[in-house]
């Protein structure tokens, strides 16, 4: 007996001893030149398989290594593979520097629209690993909620379908967005609709957040940020891949990927096509989006030549009308005052009634939709020229057709340029129609780049010109008074927009510490619309603007991994198209003027990462929206002589442990409105008068821009190849006007998820991953966004305000797998 114990307990100290024998190794990755961190390297210890990835600050870690001498492959897109002998005896930590390879890489497009290490800009970089472990399926603004000062919102309440984005309290419009370096931003409203390229995610390696002016060249002028995405770059190895999700709301998600890898030394193919089904949150709200991305890529040691297809065909049933506020609060007798200011009919009034106090539609008609499909093309040529030289020029194309349809109610004749119908002895003014309101355009043209670097000068020289050919028209396919004709168009209007730019930025190390940065952009715009409008007003626009944006900057190497930096930049941007159209008397509005300074402080670590960053940014005649409206009805935005937003944004990763690691961020800020005047029209006791009642307002709050912004993902690791990470966004106030009413706001909130992910490496497929979302796990009932309008009919003043509620707790699951 006592052999036995004594074997037992030498065979445990056995184990035990092998067990402690191993260790973690962790370090960051580096260009070999530059210093600068490699974000998203993969790093192999051959013959364990075992793999890992740089984060953004070009860390990585193993857990659980053995004692013994192994050997490290490094990998990294347009730097030279690296194999090196590692020798782990105890837990250690092991940078490793990488060679740049001679052969062109995809980052060349990018590269003059984008901000870097010693930029003065304040930008945050979202991996190509960070946006897979996210993406679920959901839109694209939903995978980048959790950088700083970022806000997100889904009509549909799931973050699938019609989903907005705004950074700084300023919303898409003023966000300025390129794929590839091409602008994506819409010409005539500036908006991004990211329905229309569902699950691009899955075709991304990158995106670059800039705030501020930033670095922007092409496209409209950033008003508060930049979004900067860069396609698949080039895969040296074949693949495939296929992620598979479903969950809460019937929602489905398949995407199949794929490429070649470098076939004879030079070609290379990708592919992906997604569909992705949800029924919504809100009622009806119903998504089927189809997408696909194609690329082939030529590359030798001074050309690459790459032509891109990408797009996607979108039917969503419509949510953009919200929820109003009498609904949410389940109070019957406000109901029945917003059926009555809304003008709503019995059928209408009992949907508000019945249905529920979160997910009310008020559309009822089974094909009111969206329907719409835009296919992009893209061919990216560069060229080395030597050692200093490169050139960069890039041609694109997008087409864009589809429509809305909706059912409405008692609608006048004249509303579509029809006379009253007789039928015997009754004359019929109005009747219901079921209406489609068409957008078919073409946008395309040339981005071009002259690059040179060396020694302490980094030089740019470029422009673009592009074109956006736009035509906006209304037809009837149903009336209930028959003698209408069927496909009657009742409107028709183009917009023809020429956007043209020219650009020089320079880099020039001055000392071993100070870096000096300058940009020079002049943009020149010339816009025309004519034709009739779907309110049947006359449109006439002839328009053009010349701008000079600026830029310039210093940054302070204060250590091998502190920085100091500070900014300041001009920029100018044009009215959207809906500021000419509904001008009032043809008055033109003023162009947006926006002075930004940034000044911040970077430092990067295996242990401790931490962004400080200052930003003013003084608008002059910045366009709002006041509460008046024109001569047909629509609402008009005005411009307020001085608005400012003022903040701290403070963003830091810390790592706690081998297990265990938080990223964090936080903004602090005021938006303010020096003097706004308020608008509401006095339609008399029995409404038929029209006065404008005018309120003045000082120091008052820009909408929707809350003070306080947070997001945080706190990242365990119990066990290896498993990840569980707590998400944490918090949203302060937002008002839904600029007046600074409690009233009409959004309150705060904070939301809470959980995602867990498992790797596996079986010997049949290169890995599986299972993952899980949770969304929302404590069940905050909240709205993310809203709208408000009013009236007073002599002593009587009536408020409606609609809000967006969001989902609950709801779940997603996904299966990933690589071979």
């Amino acid at each position: 007996m006592f052999k036995l114990i004594f074997a037992t307990m030498a065979l445990l100290w056995s184990a035990n001893a092998v067990f402690a024998q191993q260790y973690s190794l962790y370090g960051k990755v580096q260009n070999a030149n530059s210093g600068q961190v490699l974000s998203g390297a993969t790093l192999e210890v051959k013959g364990l398989k075992r793999f890992t990835v740089t984060d953004e600050a070009g860390n990585y870690s193993f857990d659980r290594l053995p004692a013994g001498t192994h050997v490290m492959e490094i990998r990294f897109l347009g730097f030279r593979p690296k194999q090196e002998m590692i020798t782990i005896s105890e837990n250690r930590e092991q940078n490793f520097e990488l060679e740049e390879s001679a052969q062109m890489t995809d980052e060349v497009v990018v590269y003059a629209t984008r901000a870097g290490e010693k930029s003065p800009a304040t930008y945050s970089s979202i991996s190509k690993q960070l946006l897979q472990k996210q993406n679920f399926g959901q839109d694209l603004p939903f995978l980048i909620n959790w950088t700083p000062s970022v806000v997100t919102t889904s009509d549909a309440g799931n973050a699938i379908g019609y989903t907005g984005i705004r950074i700084r309290g300023s919303d898409a419009t003023r966000v300025n967005v390129t794929i590839n370096g091409i602008p994506y931003n819409d010409s005539e409203s500036l908006g991004t609709f990211w329905v229309d390229v569902p699950d691009i995610a899955s075709s991304s390696q990158s995106i670059q957040i800039q705030r501020g002016v930033g670095t922007s060249t092409n496209g409209a002028g950033a008003f508060g940020a930049s979004i900067n995405l860069q396609t698949n770059t080039r895969n040296d190895k074949p693949y495939a891949e296929l992620m598979t999700s479903a969950g809460s709301f019937g929602t489905f998600r398949n995407t199949f990927g794929f490429g070649t890898g470098m076939i004879d030394d030079h070609w290379v193919i990708d592919g992906r096509v997604s569909r992705i089904v949800s029924d919504g949150f809100i009622d009806r709200a119903s998504s089927d989006l189809r997408s696909y991305y194609f690329s082939g890529g030529f590359y030798t040691n001074g050309t690459m030549l790459k032509a891109i297809s990408f797009g996607g065909k979108e039917r969503t049933y419509q949510s953009w009308y919200g929820v109003p506020q009498s609904r949410l609060e389940n109070n019957t007798e406000a109901m029945l005052t917003t059926a009555s200011n809304e003008g709503w009919n019995e059928e209408q009034t009992e949907n508000l009634l019945n249905s529920n106090s979160r997910t009310f539609n008020p559309y009822t008609y089974k094909d009111q939709v969206d329907d719409y499909q835009q296919n992009h093309y893209q061919l990216h040529f560069s060229q080395r020229m030597g050692d200093a030289f490169t050139a960069n020029l890039s041609a694109h194309y997008t087409k864009g057709k589809g429509y809305y349809e909706e059912y409405r109610y008692d609608d006048d004749f004249s509303d579509y340029g029809l006379q009253p119908v007789t039928i015997g002895d009754s004359v019929i003014e109005s009747s219901d129609f079921i209406r489609r309101r068409w957008l078919e355009n073409d946008f395309y043209g040339l981005t071009y780049s002259v690059n040179y670097n060396v020694d302490t000068w980094d030089v740019i020289f470029g422009g673009a010109w592009n074109r956006y050919d736009g035509d906006h028209y209304g037809e009837i396919i149903w009336s209930e008074v028959s003698t209408v004709p069927t496909g009657y168009r009742y409107y028709f209007n183009n917009g023809d927009k020429k956007d043209f730019n020219l650009y020089l930025k320079a880099s020039h190390q001055f000392s071993k510490k100070i870096n000096g940065y300058v940009d020079m952009q002049v943009r020149r715009i010339d816009y025309i619309a004519n034709g009739i409008e779907s309110k049947q007003n006359v449109v006439d626009v002839k328009e053009n603007f010349l701008f000079f944006n600026p830029k310039a900057g210093l940054t302070y190497l204060a250590s091998s991994n502190q920085q100091l930096y500070l900014s300041y930049s001009v920029g100018n941007r044009e009215p959207v198209r809906d500021d000419f159209v509904d001008a009032p008397d043809g008055k033109t509005p003023k162009h947006e003027t926006l002075y930004n300074l940034e000044a911040g402080y970077r430092r990067t670590g295996n242990i401790l990462s931490l962004n400080v960053n200052y930003y003013w940014m003084d608008y002059r005649d910045q366009l709002v929206l006041t509460g008046q409206l024109n001569d047909v009805g629509a609402s008009v935005r005005t411009n307020v002589d001085n608005s400012y937003r003022m903040g701290l944004e403070v963003e830091g990763l810390i790592k706690i442990s081998q297990k265990l690691s938080l990223n964090a961020n936080i903004t602090f800020s005021r938006n303010k409105i020096k003097d706004f005047v308020e608008v509401l029209y006095d339609y008399g006791p029995f409404f038929d008068e029209y006065n404008e009642v005018r309120r003045n307002y000082s120091n008052t709050d820009i909408s929707f821009s809350p003070n306080v912004i947070a997001g945080s993902s706190l990242m365990y690791k119990p066990f290896r190849n498993a990840e569980l990470t707590l998400l944490t966004k918090y949203v302060g106030r937002q008002f839904l006007d600029n007046t600074m009413n409690n009233e009409r706001s959004i309150k705060g909130y904070t939301v809470n998820d959980i995602r867990f992910s498992y790797v596996i490496k079986p010997k049949f497929v290169k890995e599986v991953t299972f993952s899980v979302l949770a969304n929302n796990i404590f069940d905050k009932k909240y709205e993310s966004n809203g709208y408000t309008w009013g009236y007073i009919a002599h002593f009587y003043e009536a408020r409606e305000n609609y809000y967006y509620p969001q989902a609950g707790t709801n779940f997603l699951a996904m299966l990933t797998l690589k071979i």
